[in-house]
């Protein structure tokens, strides 16, 4: 006799069932099936858990299974379903009330239910299996609830749970509230109508976020790239329902879910500190966490003072860059983590900053240059699509009081490139043109003789690889699609021809 629960790998669940043996001998409790410390801990959870319900613990052998046994069990959602396991043993619980139902829950010594995370994986997992209840802690109930298709049932005491299922006092089944998933206005984002000046950065920004295209702003200190990075989310249309579901997946099993107003719809901003490091990028651990290029998915991951990162951990960035993924092998699992996030990066010329300021004298020797930007590899400059410079803002136009353009405005013509990319890509379940397949680059990017010949002469002065080349027609269809044309014309493909130079820009 089984009692169902489920183990978490990444975005995806396995069932696990929990069955007890109760037999004669000295006094005992051991768990088996791959346990990690957090599930053998709760042995002492569970013991005074059910000793503080008013019921009484095995003062025999008893051995809980985990199965299936090769798969790792970790963190403490297992306390309920393995408590529920012991008194099913005993007799205390009938068989028939746990049939169909899943349960996820962390105890408490005195037998309260605490909240864990990946709930809203739980009910969409139960949904799947065609579970007919699902029974979760009440502070996760918001979570769950998102999920319509099956019934969740928010529980808050163990003792709560028994009277259930013994028919004493059925749980309640309570109607999630209704909820329209609008995007929240974050107060705290920046309006382009802030920064002064700027307009080619802003143009690129525009490209960026209309396309989902990876940039770095280069420039001397205080010249705004942090502001203008820190503006791209006013740009940014809500997630589409697809894309919100999979970061409030993300949030979810994070323990990070505290929107109470549905799914999630704003885009994730993440800026990580240059100290951070490649498993705090990527992700990883013992047991495989998500990283904040998974935190960043369908959003922005900023990183300012790119130099200034390691160079071992920038260079884990390149796989994710290119496969909007994280795989991340451990000798008893593999875990696979989505990881399709628009790069923002921002970086001075060299360490002084002014290498590029010709109001301002570099104290830097060649040497130091070099050893500054040596960092930035080759093939991870390759996959970032526009190398936009930032100049410093001249004394006039900070002093002119004359109205700049605001982020709304630009957000218009965001919105009118992203709905014909919803359109041309919605059959292959692909958002933007960053994600575009060859197959797909070649139905979609086509270019007329001319700019045919314009691509080969910039190929061979721009010593553009072949990944270099396909990124210049994403940007050129994702400047067509801004202007609202169903051709690729010499002019865009001009423009796209623009973003693309080599890292010894910095030094000019």
């Amino acid at each position: 006799m089984f009692i169902y629960s489920l183990a978490l790998f990444g975005l995806h669940a396995e069932l696990v069932s929990v069955e007890t043996d109760i037999s004669p001998g000295l006094r005992a409790f051991h768990m088996v099936g791959l346990p990690d410390l957090a599930v053998k801990e709760s042995k002492e959870r569970i013991r005074s858990a059910i000793k503080n319900t008013g019921l009484v613990f095995p003062r025999t052998r008893v051995t809980v299974n985990l199965a299936p046994a090769h798969l790792k069990k970790q963190g403490p959602a297992f306390d309920l379903s393995i408590a529920l396991s012991i008194l099913l043993a005993q007799g205390e619980i009938p068989y028939e009330a746990i049939k169909k139902t899943l349960f996820m829950g962390e105890l408490g010594l005195h037998g309260e239910l605490r909240p864990v995370s990946g709930c809203l994986i739980g009910a969409i997992f139960a949904k799947e299996k065609s579970f007919q209840r699902l029974i979760i802690p009440k502070q996760n109930f918001e979570e769950a609830s998102l999920i319509k298709q099956i019934q969740v049932y928010p529980v808050q005491t163990l003792r709560e749970m028994i009277d259930d299922l013994k028919g004493i006092k059925p749980l309640d089944f309570q109607k999630p509230a209704i909820r329209k998933n609008k995007q929240v206005v974050l107060s705290s984002i920046i309006d382009f109508s802030d920064i002064k000046g700027q307009e080619h950065a802003k143009r690129g920004l525009e490209i960026a976020a209309a396309g989902s295209h990876n940039i770095i702003l280069f420039g001397p200190p205080g010249s705004g790239k942090t502001l203008l990075a820190r503006a791209l989310p006013s740009l940014l249309p809500p997630l589409s329902q697809e894309e919100s579901l999979e970061v409030t997946k993300i949030s979810s099993i994070t323990g990070n879910f505290k929107n109470t107003q549905g799914l999630i719809q704003n885009p994730p901003f993440r800026s990580p500190h240059h100290s951070s490091s490649a498993t705090a990028l990527i992700g990883g651990g013992a047991w495989p966490e998500p990283g904040e290029v998974t935190m960043a998915h369908r959003g922005v991951l900023f990183l300012d003072e790119l130099p200034e990162f390691s160079r071992f951990a920038l260079e884990h960035l390149r796989q994710p860059l290119e496969d909007g993924f994280v795989s991340i092998s451990r000798t008893l699992a593999r875990v696979t983590f989505p990881a399709r996030f628009l790069l923002v990066a921002a970086m001075n010329p060299c360490p002084c900053g002014y290498a590029t300021d010709p109001t301002h004298h570099c104290t830097c020797s060649r040497h130091a240059i070099l050893k500054y930007l040596r960092k930035i590899s080759g093939p991870l400059l390759d996959r970032i699509d526009l190398c936009i410079p930032v100049p410093k803002v001249e004394t006039e136009k900070l002093l002119k009081k004359t109205l700049e353009v605001a982020s709304s405005q630009f957000l218009k013509s965001v919105y009118g490139a992203r709905r014909i990319q919803y359109k041309r890509f919605r059959a292959s379940g692909h958002f933007t043109n960053a994600e575009m397949s060859p197959k797909e680059l070649e139905m979609f990017c086509l270019i007329d003789d001319e700019s045919q010949k314009l691509m080969k002469i910039a190929t061979e002065k721009l010593s553009l690889s072949a990944r270099g080349y396909t990124r210049v027609l994403k940007i050129a269809r994702t400047i067509a699609d801004l202007a609202q044309s169903q051709s690729i014309l010499a002019h865009h493909l001009s423009e796209a021809l623009t973003y693309r130079p080599g890292i010894e820009i910095f030094t000019k």
